[in-house]
């Protein structure tokens, strides 16, 4: 939620799977990849395609990835002036589910890494979200008791892998994410500035 990623992603994954003439729509998306935690592969399996196509399709996907993002506005707004305003009164990590690869190459143009103590990408752990692994390891890595830790996410899986982790988490809905099931959230934002604002004044 800090990087608008999660639309080339999408665009990448819909390019990849067209060429096998399955069409994936944004509900399809949003259900897969943001609440059950599959992913683009699964639906190729699923009509039997062999793991050798898929895995060209995904080396095809994951360079469109990158290309979307070389070309792409990625830093959410008021990301940069909110992040500058917590830094130093809040200790700060990345728990992200992207690959190293486009994470430097996101986070390289975005310019924010430095506010981050700690960054954990998906080799890092063994299960993804919605499993509270990666949140877990996080936690243990700084050395913070779960029960003191805030996360922020967009996501329903990201959502349920930070309560299952024993973490208060507060929502951003993202605009493939709006009208989610946040029930469990500690609070549902608007935006960035919103989560800033109620850090400083708390």
């Amino acid at each position: 939620m800090l990087v608008d990623t999660e639309g080339y992603y999408f665009q990448a994954n819909r390019e990849a799977l067209a060429r096998f003439d399955v069409t994936l729509d944004r509900a399809a998306y949003v259900e897969l990849f943001l609440r059950d935690s599959r992913g683009a592969w699964d639906l190729l399996r699923d009509r039997g395609v062999d793991e050798l196509r898929i895995e060209e399709a995904r080396w095809e996907r994951d360079q469109r990835y990158q290309a979307l993002l070389g070309d792409g506005d990625l830093l959410m707004p008021g990301v940069a002036e909110g992040l500058a305003a917590l830094a130093g009164r809040f200790r700060m990590a990345i728990v992200t589910s992207s690959e190293p690869a486009p994470f430097a190459a996101v986070h390289a143009r975005a310019g924010i890494r430095h506010h981050f103590e700690l960054a954990l990408t998906r080799e890092q752990y063994r299960n993804a979200k919605p499993d509270p692994e990666p949140y877990l390891v996080a936690a243990s890595r700084l050395g913070v008791a779960p029960a003191r830790c805030l996360v922020v996410e967009d996501s329903e899986r990201g959502l349920r892998a930070a309560v299952a982790a024993g973490m208060a988490c507060w929502v951003v809905p993202s605009e493939l994410t709006r009208g989610g099931r946040f029930d469990d959230a500690a609070a549902v934002l608007e935006d960035f500035a919103a989560v800033v604002r109620r850090l400083v004044v708390r």
